[in-house]
Parts: C-alpha cells; structure tokens; sequence
C-alpha cells in the first residue's frame, strides 16, 4: 500500500513522545507498505535528521512551521476562525505539495497525526487516517487555568473554542480517527456519539530498555522525574512533586537524591536544583537515568495521551509511583504493574513504601516489565493500525 504520512514535526531524534510514536510506527509500517513522509520542522538544521528517517521512507519532505507568536500566526488567527495551533501550521506550499505527491504517487491512503495539520490537505477521494495524539481543547483549556491576567484568559478560552470546534469538525472528516487511550475515545464519542473511533495506543521498545537489572537499595535512593518540559504538564507536575510531595519523602527517606531529567526547561525548573536535587537536560541516552535510578515519580494532574515515561520506566523495570491522570490510557492495574495516589500525602507515604518494602519493589517491577512486554511493543501496535489501514481503504472501495 502507498501512504503519504503528515506529521507536525520530524520523527527523528526522538526527543518528544510524538516523534518516539511516529519513527516507531514508520519503522514497522514500512516493512508492509510504501511510506512517503511530509513533516514540518523549526529549525533548518533539522533537515540534516532526514536522512535516519529514508531508511523506512521512500520519500522525505519538509516544511517550516511558523513560531506561534509570528506576526503572521497571529494574524491568521484574528482574521480567520482558525485557532493560534492550527494557523501555525497553515500553509499554501504544503497544501500545493500534497496535491502534486497524491497526483504523481496514487497514494490510496493519507495518515495524519494531529487534527492541527489537516487544513493542508486537499479533499481527495482517498481515505484519511487523522491519530489524535491527544484530545487538544483538553490540554489548552488545561493552560488557561494557570492564567491570572484576566484579558488574556478570555483571549485563551476564545482559542479553545475554536480549537474545539475544528477538532471535531475534522474528526467528521476523516474516514477513521485514532485514539491514544480509552478515555481519549470516550471523550470523542461524548462530543460526536457516531464517531468511528479505533484504539491504537503508544508503546514502548522493551528490548531497547532492557539494559536496567532490578536491585532494591536500602540507602542512597534516586527518585526520577521525566519530562518534555515544553509541555504544561510536565511543568506542572514537577513543581508539585518539589514544591509539596519532596519534602515529605525527605523527612523519611534523608539520604534520597531526586533527579529531574528533559529537554527543555524553564527558568524556574532549573532553579530547583539544590544539593539534593539535580536537573539534567541533555541526557545522551534515557536509558542512562532509568539505570541509575529506583523509582519513577510522576505527579501528573493535565490531561493528554499516554505517557512515555511510564512506559520507559515499566520496560526499564523500575516501580512507577502516579496519578490517575499519569495512568491514563495504560490498563495498568494498581498495586500489581503500578502505584496509583491523588493526595500529596499519599503519593510521598506510597513512595516512601515502595522503597523501603523490597516485596513489593521487586513484585511491581516485575509485574510492570512484562505488562509492557505483553500489550505495548511497537511491532504490536504498528500491525494494529496496519488492520485499521486495510479496513479503510476496503470500505472506500465498497
């Protein structure tokens, strides 16, 4: 089958869990079908990671994003009913391109991630796949919660209505849309009830987080944090986990270290650093901090997708301690693959536990390496969506 694949940025390095998903699935897709790949990327330098991506593309175009406070976003954005996220993605040249790929190739389907690309595409009588990654008016309506200033709240809230608006509006448009989790796909049939939606979550490369041999220590603990810090969340979530449910571990637990790994962090996250807590930013390879560390700790309150941490850290077999947010879209099972608090009392008490019980550090780390093992390796995954690729093509044919 020959696919054109749309991506909001490049799938290679594979420093987001959006790029982790898509160079993941083109790697085991393209053992079935043809792929040509239209990405959109920030930074020029970034054309020079084109080529780890030809290896399981026929082809590789790219297009820049524009920032999203341009003058010309910006102005997109008042003049159209298009939100600030898609009109950073509007382009002429894109929409031109896709016409002469789909003209010259036959494509007989269309792969879009994210609903904020889909305005690029023309309307074709090819089936379109859109994966929504996350539900977006979710997670900008998440942000305006955290905005005092009153004017620039309302300004936020008009934004996801619109996003709202076109994110439905294009999951009408597509032939099939694809979910990260079961909540995500509740959420799709609560907003349109006769939504096809198929479920394909993220996944994990057991093999490549394999190296972390399970040792319970008695003293000199590391608690980890893993996080794109360009997102609201994860910047959320590590304020709470320094500000409240640090220093109630440290009262037990004195000698415990906490590191705080990802690209991207504000001012203020680096400011955190302290004698016992390191912030590290450019990790070469990710795995380095699951090895060196004894637990992962993700207080997560903003919603959106599954998390790649969790499942880094259940391959690398280290215990996760989390919310019900950190878990979503995982059925993971509580006290048996996973911890799973809401209070900040309780997340550091459950902490604290895991570390100081080695029955149950050794029973969860097992128990989560083979959960992953089972229901979240890419090649499983990539054939789920291959069904969901066949099944769209045959039923625009009949």
């Amino acid at each position: 089958m020959k696919i054109l694949m749309l991506t909001p940025y490049l799938p290679y390095p594979l420093w987001s869990g959006g790029q982790t998903r898509s160079f993941n699935l083109l790697k085991y897709l393209s053992k079935k079908h043809h792929i040509t790949l239209f990405s959109f990327i920030r930074d020029e330098k970034e054309k020079e990671n084109i080529r780890y991506l030809k290896e399981y593309c026929e082809n590789v175009k790219v297009f820049s994003k524009r920032p999203p406070w341009s003058l010309t976003s910006l102005m997109l954005s008042g003049v159209t009913f298009y939100p600030l996220v898609v009109c950073m993605y509007l382009r002429s040249e894109v929409n031109k391109a896709i016409s002469q790929a789909v003209e010259k190739e036959n494509f007989d389907l269309i792969h879009a991630e994210t609903f904020y690309v889909m305005p690029n595409i023309p309307v074709f009588n090819i089936p379109i796949i859109l994966a929504e990654q996350t539900i977006e008016y979710l997670v900008y309506r998440h942000y305006t919660h955290s905005v005092g200033l009153w004017p620039v709240k309302m300004l936020m809230k008009w934004d996801v209505a619109k996003i709202k608006f076109w994110e439905k509006r294009f999951w009408r448009k597509s032939n099939r849309v694809v979910a990260m989790s079961e909540a995500d796909r509740q959420m799709m049939h609560h907003n349109l009830p006769d939504l096809k939606v198929d479920l394909v979550p993220n996944g994990v490369d057991p093999e490549f987080f394999s190296q972390k041999k399970v040792k319970f220590k008695k003293n000199g603990r590391t608690v980890l944090f893993v996080g794109n810090f360009k997102w609201l969340q994860n910047r959320e979530a590590v304020m709470i986990l320094v500000k409240k449910v640090w220093p109630k571990i440290k009262r037990t637990l004195k000698d415990a270290k906490l590191w705080i790994v990802g690209k991207y962090p504000t001012a203020d996250i680096l400011k955190l650093r302290s004698f016992d807590i390191t912030v590290s930013e450019n990790i070469n390879d990710i795995r380095d901090a699951y090895d060196k560390s004894d637990i992962l700790l993700a207080p997560i309150k903003g919603p959106g997708g599954t998390r790649y941490k969790i499942l880094e850290a259940m391959a690398s077999g280290i215990p996760v301690v989390t919310t019900k947010v950190g878990i979503e879209g995982l059925n993971a099972k509580n006290e048996d693959t996973v911890l799973i608090c809401e209070e900040i009392s309780e997340l550091a008490r459950t902490t604290i536990r895991v570390l100081t019980d080695p029955s149950l550090y050794h029973k969860i780390a097992f128990n989560s390496r083979k959960f992953v093992e089972k229901n979240y390796n890419w090649e499983t995954i990539s054939n789920s969506l291959d069904q969901i690729y066949n099944q769209a093509v045959y039923e625009k044919k009949v």
